[in-house]
């Protein structure tokens, strides 16, 4: 009778559990009520992210809708249990998102601390915090994106896969030559080569070239950009990229297969025929 009970009880916890990813996608489910071996191999090709938020109300939220976008997420609610989290060896995560103000250890160290051991791993910051100093720091220690809240949980969807584009395939965060055409990029040498001569790049140029590449024929968000090189969004830095842009694609005129665009409202595309 007992056993009766507990299968009962396992059967109800299974409706509920289908129930839920039912109303979260708004999709049928299969017939079966038993996980598949294609779901399996689904979840084997998920995307990871360490979420690291001390308001309990807000990650669970965000858990769940990120985990109905296809992403799997372990969330943890301080910055302490996020590093032993990452450290854990069983654990490979593709992203990672941090509130800067936690208990025990907050975002800002926990990023520091993790960029120690692992220089590639992109890491969010998603914070109240939106003074200048704080985006300054964020950036400093090596953040991919500084998001302030109150934010869109949609636009944090894209802001994760343009990231998670930009560093998929190659490690272009390891990388210093990519070719573009028919022009050698050198990071490192801050060069352009062609085959009868050689460019020499000034650091902004260098820098925001580079920014274009690692989203080669994706969107290169216009207020990343500013963040990234300029440390700041304002009138001023955006007519100085402006300029900048201007110049990069006087340079790339050497191979006419490659451009950059502009993408009205949003930021540019760094056009390549064979992507990098």
């Amino acid at each position: 009778m007992n056993y009766f009970l507990y299968l009962c009880s396992q059967f109800q916890t299974r409706l509920g559990h289908f129930a839920r990813i039912y109303v979260e996608t708004k999709k049928p489910l299969n017939n079966s009520l038993f996980i598949t071996t294609n779901s399996m191999l689904d979840n084997i090709n998920k995307r990871t992210i360490l979420l690291c938020e001390d308001d309990e109300n807000l990650g669970t939220l965000l858990r769940e809708y990120l985990m109905a976008k296809g992403f799997e997420v372990t969330f943890m609610p301080d910055g302490e249990t996020g590093y032993e989290a990452f450290m854990n060896e069983n654990q490979n995560f593709d992203i990672c998102i941090f509130d800067v103000m936690m208990p025990k250890k907050d975002g800002f160290a926990l990023a520091a601390e993790i960029r120690k051991v692992n220089g590639i791993v992109p890491i969010v910051f998603l914070t109240a915090r939106a003074l200048k100093e704080d985006v300054l720091e964020g950036f400093r220690i090596g953040c991919d994106d500084y998001i302030t809240k109150p934010f869109s949980m949609e636009e944090l969807v894209y802001r994760i896969e343009a990231i998670l584009r930009r560093v998929s395939g190659k490690d272009h965060r390891n990388a210093s030559e990519f070719q573009l055409g028919k022009i050698l990029f050198d990071s490192q040498k801050q060069t352009l080569t062609t085959p009868d001569k050689q460019l020499k790049l000034t650091t902004k140029e260098n820098e925001l070239l580079l920014l274009l590449v690692q989203n080669a024929n994706s969107i290169l968000q216009r207020d990343y950009a500013l963040k990234a090189i300029w440390m700041e969004d304002n009138y001023f830095n955006a007519r100085s990229m402006d300029v900048y842009i201007t110049k990069l694609r006087k340079i790339l005129r050497i191979d006419q297969d490659v451009e950059i665009i502009n993408i009205h409202g949003k930021g540019y595309k760094l056009i390549i025929p064979n992507k990098i």
